[in-house]
């Protein structure tokens, strides 16, 4: 899990039972990227990686950078230092 000053923010993992790589993102309710799925989730959307392929650099910066924004710009809230 990877957090952003105290908030949960996104994970990776491997799916146990397709086997391949994913990353989760919290507030993946609010992000609109294909390949991002909220199947029967209500936060939180995956998106699956071919392990054998390059990563979609591009739309992962993209993503996060989006994500990123709703804390940054209190969207979401997080403690002040």
């Amino acid at each position: 899990m990877y957090c952003y000053k105290g908030k949960m923010f996104c994970y990776i993992r491997i799916d146990a039972t397709r086997k391949e790589p994913y990353i989760g993102m919290v507030e993946g309710k609010r992000l609109d990227y294909p390949g991002l799925e909220q199947g029967t989730r209500s936060r939180m959307k995956v998106m699956f990686f071919d392990p054998e392929a390059d990563l979609p650099a591009d739309l992962l910066h993209d993503m996060l950078n989006e994500a990123l924004d709703f804390y940054r710009k209190g969207v979401i809230p997080v403690k002040k230092k």
